[in-house]
């Protein structure tokens, strides 16, 4: 995937497994990959700030660590497209796999009785995690890594589809839109991949801000750093409600959606 013309940076040559379709220090000669590495505020800063909101609100710290996992996504991945360095890499990568983990176990304890721990799941995905990262450490082969967490993604996918189908309903427009905008980004980390030399000579004969809108990866940051998101407020959704509380999605200045949960009514 990685061209031939990159220039040298601040970070010396590339020693990560991966490189990607955005030329080389192209922008700034302090990150190696500047759209790809600036396009993963989105998976830092709402986070952050849900994870706030879920602290103020009171709810369940397992939510909490969701919002915190995808931070910690986003600044692994800042760090391997700033660098290119291998062991920037893992830090992009094996967090996508623990914060996945920390999906499935949210969104398949959405149905139990507050402050309850279902062990033998939880044993099974640290077991998962933990077999992953050794695996991976020894093979090094990229190809593992994307089999593994897209085996996680599609769990994850089941089960939403199961409660927007069958449990709520009324849920189908969040949990499409979380599900549609991932496949969207999906869709154009493989135009980047597979189309990586013709996209670089096509940006050549165009100005360099409009150049930037053909960076496919960093729309894939853009697009499953919003999928996930809006994916965890569909399971923290689907949590408050069983849990009687009133939660609400609001948006702030009329576009980026967060979910205010009011506890349940006394009766």
């Amino acid at each position: 995937m990685a061209p031939a013309a990159d220039r040298e940076g601040y970070w010396g040559l590339p020693t990560s497994t991966l490189e990607w379709c955005e030329e080389n220090y192209a922008v700034s000669y302090y990150i190696a990959e500047f759209w790809n590495t600036v396009s993963n505020l989105i998976f830092i800063l709402p986070p952050i700030y849900g994870a706030i909101q879920t602290y103020k609100d009171g709810l369940e710290k397992r939510y909490l660590a969701a919002y915190l996992c995808l931070t910690a996504v986003g600044l692994g991945s800042w760090c391997f497209h700033m660098t290119l360095k291998y062991e920037m890499q893992l830090l992009d990568e094996l967090p996508m796999i623990y914060s996945c983990c920390v999906f499935v176990y949210c969104l398949y304890e959405c149905f139990k009785y507050k402050n309850t721990v279902n062990y033998p799941l939880l044993f099974l995905l640290i077991t998962y995690s933990f077999v992953v990262s050794i695996v991976y450490l020894n093979l090094k082969e990229p190809v593992f890594h994307q089999v593994m967490y897209g085996t996680l993604v599609s769990i994850i996918v089941l089960r939403s589809v199961y409660i927007v189908l069958w449990v709520y309903p009324w849920l189908r427009g969040l949990g499409y839109t979380s599900l549609t905008v991932f496949l969207m980004g999906f869709f154009l980390w493989n135009v980047d991949n597979i189309f990586c030399d013709k996209l670089r000579a096509l940006r050549e004969k165009m100005p360099p801000v409009v150049g930037a809108v053909t960076q496919f990866h960093a729309w894939w940051h853009i697009l499953t750093g919003l999928g996930s998101y809006l994916h965890i407020l569909l399971s923290l959704y689907t949590r408050t409600l069983f849990l009687k509380h009133r939660p609400k999605v609001k948006f702030v200045l009329g576009i980026w959606p967060v979910l205010l949960v009011e506890p349940p009514k006394k009766l």
